[in-house]
């Protein structure tokens, strides 16, 4: 992981920046050890796979960013369908939104290479959207699930949700017994 150093000069858009990449390599590190065989894979008692969870925070950060720029999620990553048109390259944002219910059908999910490329794709843009934002731009006031809070608070909150999801890939790795990722130096 980098080494990270903080500048005296650094603004409000380049703390919120930063702080959105690093929950790329946050949660991202916590991916060894799945692969296209287990990515699906939902133990008892847990409530996402590895693969939704990458989908679901990166639409997330998408519709974060469009608060920016307005534009729609990229139809590169994502099809607007019922839950029955993701393939191996997309993700139908039915089966990662708010609420959905993940399955065991790998057929609906990107591979996991593929998903983890959209997960930092979403990371990438939602960050450099906010680099390049004016201050007026981060203290608008957004609707967001039951209330208004301004944008850069609104990043933040997308920030502790990422981790809130790199929380259930750990809760994943262990359901599913993968060696750990973080281990005591000794």
């Amino acid at each position: 992981m980098a080494a990270y150093t903080r500048s005296e000069t650094m603004n409000r858009q380049q703390t919120l920046a930063e702080l959105v990449r690093s929950t790329n390599g946050f949660l991202t590190r916590f991916l060894a050890g799945f692969d296209d065989t287990n990515r699906t894979h939902q133990p008892t008692n847990l409530p996402n796979h590895v693969i939704w969870n990458l989908g679901h925070c990166a639409m997330t950060m998408h519709r974060v960013a469009t608060r920016f720029d307005g534009k729609p999620l990229p139809e590169s990553d994502f099809v607007q369908g019922d839950g029955t048109h993701g393939t191996g390259q997309l993700f139908d944002t039915t089966t990662v939104g708010f609420g959905s219910q993940p399955s065991d059908s790998p057929e609906l999910y990107p591979l996991l290479d593929r998903g983890r490329a959209i997960f930092e794709r979403a990371c990438d843009r939602l960050a450099t959207c906010i680099e390049i934002a004016p201050d007026s731009k981060l203290d608008e006031p957004q609707d967001w699930h039951g209330g208004p809070i301004p944008l850069w608070l609104l990043v933040m909150r997308v920030c502790f949700h990422n981790g809130t999801h790199a929380g259930q890939i750990t809760d994943l790795r262990r359901a599913l017994k993968l060696d750990a990722v973080i281990v005591p130096n000794r």
